[in-house]
């Protein structure tokens, strides 16, 4: 990987995994609602100044709907989904659990939608599944109720991830393509849009709760600055840039480092512990991530018969 390409993969980990760390400052302040809402809300606000700045019209070309929708799966319930496992789970639980994504796509890819599956991925999930489940056994959060349900929401959350991938080449690359950036903008469209209805119910149902968000402290309001300007509209920047300059496989390896900065983060800047425990089920997940993001080998056609045609 080139010198630049390498350091734009570095620095979108770096923001991936303090994503982890901004929802976890703002969340059990604000609530989860508020805080996926005024992310996402940045996300297309930076989002779409940068098509501004670019001068590249958002042209959706008959795909509008269809990103609306993509943007519920990919960001709309995922987003919510980390800003309710915030409010139990430290930054460094979430960041490896977010590491799971690529064996809910191998899982729902075989599932739904006829993918091949090897022997080699078999195993992956496997040890994926060990991983997480050592990181729960032994991590130095006791297993409350809440934080099994934030565990849970976690892996809800890289199941929607997983189904995006899919429902992105089904709805968008194989109708023609889209460019990224367009994709990227319309997926925070169609976040903002399904979540503003549920906000106003909120909004309705305790007014009061407008007071609590504008006496939050500056710290909160920072980190979701942070997580809806850095983590979300330049993160999706950088991401879509690595796949043009390196290919999606060399993209994805920041799945690797993402737990990385979101243990170091949450260490740092939290004081949450990092133990043994993160060590050994990260590396089954990271051994797992190895095993399924490897280059399937292409199955070679069947011989023909002598004469057959």
């Amino acid at each position: 990987m080139p010198l630049p390409s390498f350091l734009r993969l570095i620095l979108l980990a770096a923001l991936w995994g303090g994503s982890f760390l901004f929802l976890r400052v703002a969340a059990p302040v604000l609530g989860a609602l508020p805080t996926t809402f005024v992310r996402v809300l940045l996300g297309a606000a930076g989002l779409a100044l940068l098509l501004v700045a670019l001068r590249l019209r958002p042209r959706f070309g008959g795909k509008l709907a269809a990103t609306l929708a993509l943007g519920v799966v990919n960001s709309g319930i995922p987003f919510l989904m980390f800003a309710l496992a915030a409010r139990s789970l430290p930054a460094g639980y979430s960041a490896i659990l977010n590491a799971t994504t690529p064996l809910m796509g191998v899982l729902i890819g075989a599932l739904a939608f006829g993918e091949r599956i090897t022997a080699a991925r078999v195993g992956g999930m496997a040890l994926g599944m060990a991983g997480v489940a050592v990181l729960a056994q032994a991590g130095p959060v006791a297993l409350t109720p809440q934080v099994l349900g934030g565990m849970a929401a976690c892996l809800a959350a890289t199941a929607c991830y997983g189904l995006a991938g899919f429902l992105t080449r089904r709805w968008i690359t194989e109708r023609g393509g889209l460019d990224s950036r367009i994709v990227a903008l319309g997926s925070q469209l169609g976040a903002v849009l399904v979540l503003v209805p549920v906000v106003a119910w909120e909004l309705l149902r305790q007014p009061q709760a407008v007071a609590t968000w504008l006496a939050a402290p500056a710290q909160v309001w920072g980190a979701l600055l942070a997580l809806g300007l850095l983590c979300t509209a330049l993160a999706y920047v950088l991401y879509f840039r690595l796949i043009a300059d390196v290919g999606p496989l060399k993209a994805l390896t920041v799945t690797f480092l993402i737990p990385l900065f979101g243990v170091a983060w949450g260490w740092l800047l939290l004081g949450e512990p990092a133990t043994l425990a993160h060590a050994a089920g990260g590396s089954l997940i990271g051994a797992a991530l190895w095993l399924v993001l490897r280059p399937v080998p292409a199955v070679a056609a069947p011989v023909a018969p002598q004469g057959a045609r």
